[in-house]
C-alpha cells in the first residue's frame, strides 16, 4: 500500500511533465513499462531510473517546419502559377533559346558555303582586289587625289589665320569658306566623272575621304567662329580639356596645357582633328593618359583579319550570287528576282554586319588609341532599335554628333520646325549617299536617293504602329531586305550600261 500511494504521485508528476516536454518516439513502450515495474516491484536501482526517466523527459525535442511541410506536400503538389513562355509570368531568361538560334545559323550559313564551294570551288583571289583600285600598277590617280585634299586644308587654317587677327571681315571668310567647301565636294567629282584611268573602288574610297573632310573642315568653321563672338563680347575663354597638347615639364613630369582661341590655329592642331576619329571640332579633345600596346595589337589583328574575310565573303559569295541575278533581272521575271534578292540578303547583311565591327569597333579604336583620343563612343545600342529614327541616331554616332550640332540645332534656333528639321537632315543624307555611289559609277539612277528618303514615311509608320519587338523587327527588316534591293538595283544597271550596250 506504501509504494502505490508513493508511486501515484510520482507518475501523476511524470504524466504532467510528458505533456508539457514531447518525448521521441519509441520511448512510449519503455515508459509504460517502467511504470508498471513500479507498481509491482521496488528494485534497487528503481531510483537511478526514474532520475533518467525524468532526464529523458525533460529533454527538449521540437517537431520541425521541414517535417509539417513533407506531410502537406504528400497532398498538395500544384501551385497559382503561369507557363514560361506566357508573358505573364515574367520569365525573361531565353539564352538557351538563344544559343540555338546561333548554332541553327550557323549550321545553315556552313551548309550554304559548301554548297557554294561544290558548285563554283574556290574563288578568293587576294591579287584581284588590287585591281579593283588600280587599272594601272603605274598610275594611282586615286591616291593623288587624296594627296591634293591637303590643299583644302590649308586654306581653311590661313583663312581663320587672317579671321582672328581681323585682317579680313566676317563676309570675306564666310565667302572663302562658301568657295572652299564647295570646291571640295566638285573638285574630287569632276575628277572621277573625267579621267578613265579611275576605277569605280578608288574613286568611291577618294569621294569618302573628300566627304569626310568636307564635314571636319565645316565643324572648323563653326567653332571658330563660336570662338571669335565669344572674343568679341568679350566673354570668358572657351577651354574645355585637351586637343593638341603644347606640353610643359613640372617637377620631371608632362603637364598638358590647355589651348584657348586663337592658339589653336595652328598645322599640328588642325591635322590632329584631320585624322583624329571624329567630325566634330573641338578646341580641347578628351585625352586618355597612354597608348595600351596589348589593345593596339588587339585592334590590329582584328582589322587585319576581318577585311580579308570581308574580301573573301565578297568574292566567294556575293559575286556569283550576284552574276546569276542579272538574268532574271533582264527578263522581268518577279518570282526568280524575289528568290534572287533573299539569297542576296543573307551574304550582304553578313557582310554588312562584318563592316561595321571592322570600321567602328576595330578600325575606329585603333586610330583613337594611336592618337590618344579619349571618346571612344562610335556606336550605340543600335541592334536594339524600336524605331527608325533610333537606330540611324545610333548606328553612327560620328555622324549623328555633326548633324545635331551643326544642322538640326542651328535650324532649331532659327525657329524651323521640328520635322522639317528631321527631314532637311534625311535629305542631306540622302544627297550624300547617291553622291558616293553615283559618282564612282558615273552614272545617275538615284537609288540610294529614293532608299533613303523612303526612311522618312517608313519611320513614320513603325513610331505610330509597331512598339516593342515589332519595331525592332521592322528594324532587322528593312536592313536586311533594303540593301539587297539597292545593290541589286545598281549592279543592274552598271552591267547594262557597260556591257550589254557595249555587245
Amino acid at each position: 500500500m506504501g509504494d502505490r500511494n508513493d508511486s501515484v504521485p510520482m507518475m501523476t508528476r511524470r504524466t504532467r511533465r510528458t505533456t508539457i516536454c514531447a518525448t521521441p518516439e519509441g520511448a512510449n513502450s519503455k515508459e509504460a513499462n517502467g511504470s508498471a515495474e513500479e507498481k509491482t516491484s521496488s528494485h534497487p536501482s528503481h531510483s537511478n531510473r526514474k532520475v533518467k526517466e525524468e532526464k529523458r523527459v525533460y529533454e527538449p525535442v521540437t517537431t520541425p517546419r521541414k517535417e509539417r511541410s513533407k506531410t502537406s506536400e504528400r497532398f498538395s503538389c500544384h501551385v497559382l502559377q503561369e507557363s514560361l513562355l506566357s508573358s505573364a509570368s515574367g520569365y525573361s531568361n531565353y539564352r538557351g533559346i538563344l544559343n540555338w538560334c546561333v548554332v541553327m545559323l550557323v549550321l545553315s550559313n556552313a551548309r550554304l558555303f559548301l554548297e557554294n564551294l561544290i558548285k563554283y570551288g574556290i574563288l578568293v583571289d587576294p591579287i584581284q582586289v588590287v585591281s579593283l583600285f588600280l587599272k594601272d600598277p603605274y598610275s594611282w590617280p586615286a591616291s593623288c587625289l587624296i594627296i591634293v585634299s591637303n590643299v583644302f586644308v590649308m586654306a581653311a587654317l590661313y583663312t581663320e589665320r587672317r579671321l582672328s587677327v581681323g585682317t579680313i571681315s566676317e563676309t570675306t571668310g564666310t565667302f572663302l569658306y562658301l568657295v572652299n567647301l564647295t570646291t571640295l565636294l566638285f573638285f574630287p567629282s569632276a575628277t572621277v566623272l573625267t579621267l578613265t584611268s579611275i576605277t569605280p573602288v578608288g574613286g568611291a574610297f577618294a569621294l569618302c575621304v573628300y566627304t569626310i573632310l568636307f564635314m571636319k573642315l565645316y565643324s572648323y568653321k563653326d567653332v571658330n567662329m563660336w570662338c571669335r563672338e565669344i572674343r568679341h563680347t568679350k566673354a570668358r575663354t572657351l577651354t574645355r580639356s585637351h586637343s593638341c597638347p603644347s606640353v610643359a615639364q613640372s617637377n620631371g613630369s608632362a603637364v598638358h596645357a590647355h589651348v584657348s582661341y586663337p592658339g589653336n590655329l595652328t598645322h599640328r592642331d588642325i591635322y590632329y582633328f584631320v585624322f583624329a576619329p571624329t567630325l566634330c571640332y573641338e578646341l580641347n579633345f578628351p585625352r586618355s593618359p597612354r597608348i595600351r600596346k596589348s589593345f593596339l595589337l588587339r585592334r590590329l589583328f582584328e582589322m587585319l583579319f576581318f577585311i580579308q574575310l570581308l574580301i573573301g565573303l565578297v568574292q566567294q559569295w556575293m559575286v556569283p550570287t550576284i552574276q546569276n541575278s542579272m538574268k532574271p533581272f533582264q527578263d522581268m521575271d518577279f518570282s526568280r528576282m524575289i528568290e534572287r534578292m533573299l539569297k542576296l540578303a543573307v551574304p550582304n547583311h553578313l557582310i554588312w554586319l562584318i563592316f561595321f565591327y571592322w570600321f567602328f569597333h576595330s578600325s575606329m579604336n585603333f586610330v583613337a588609341e594611336l592618337m590618344r583620343f579619349g571618346d571612344r563612343e562610335f556606336y550605340q545600342d543600335w541592334w536594339n532599335s524600336e524605331t527608325i529614327t533610333y537606330f540611324w541616331s545610333n548606328w553612327n554616332i560620328p555622324v549623328h554628333k555633326w548633324c545635331l550640332r551643326h544642322f538640326y540645332k542651328p535650324l532649331m534656333r532659327r525657329g524651323v520646325n521640328k520635322w522639317v528639321a528631321q527631314t532637311a537632315i534625311f535629305l542631306v543624307s540622302a544627297f550624300f549617299h547617291e553622291y558616293l555611289v553615283s559618282v564612282p559609277l558615273k552614272m545617275f539612277r538615284l537609288w540610294a536617293f529614293m532608299g533613303m528618303m523612303s526612311q522618312i514615311p517608313l519611320a513614320w509608320f513603325v513610331g505610330r504602329f509597331l512598339r516593342g519587338n515589332y519595331g525592332n523587327a521592322a528594324v532587322w527588316i528593312s536592313l536586311i531586305i533594303g540593301q539587297p534591293i539597292a545593290v541589286l538595283m545598281y549592279v543592274h544597271d552598271f552591267y547594262v550600261l557597260h556591257y550589254v550596250s557595249q555587245s
